[in-house]
């Protein structure tokens, strides 16, 4: 993640959680398209879907709503964030934009996991939260693009 965005989830951390925030470090280049297809399965702890930012945040929150042992507690569009709790785990969920790049032209946005304090959250729990959302965003964006469904109903 960039320092940007590393600090703005400190900052919403803070604000909203009453966590302190981590320094940041200097991360790999974003996935390419294939690599983010086992980004989940190989532990990284996030995955890339070609949409815009704000579509796929919509559309995080309306799967993590009706997704069953899910609690959705708190949200924020700024940040790209939704916190939640799963299998007894309090951690984030966020969406960001990616910059695009020469082997990538069109809209692209990272979906990952953190923990309060802004680290990355690699738990069992977050890995299978993130493979459900990867296995039902390509759906719920189609039905947002065509009209269906909006901003999450929370």
């Amino acid at each position: 993640m960039t320092v940007a965005i590393r600090a703005a989830v400190a900052v919403a951390v803070l604000l909203f959680a009453g966590c302190s925030s981590t320094p940041s470090k200097v991360e790999p280049p974003p996935a390419t398209q294939s690599e983010a297809d086992e980004a989940v399965d190989a532990g990284r702890g996030e995955f890339t879907v070609a949409a815009g930012m704000n579509d796929t945040w919509n559309a995080v929150g309306q799967i993590l709503i009706r997704l069953e042992g899910v609690s959705y507690e708190m949200r924020a569009q700024m940040l790209g964030i939704y916190t939640v709790r799963y299998r007894g785990e309090r951690f984030i969920i966020l969406t960001r934009a990616l910059l695009a790049t020469n082997d990538r032209k069109s809209l692209a946005t990272e979906v990952g996991a953190l923990w309060l304090d802004g680290k990355p959250n690699n738990s069992a729990a977050a890995r299978d939260l993130l493979k459900q959302l990867q296995q039902r965003l390509p759906a719920e964006l189609a039905l947002i693009a065509a009209g269906g469904r909006g901003k999450p109903k929370h």
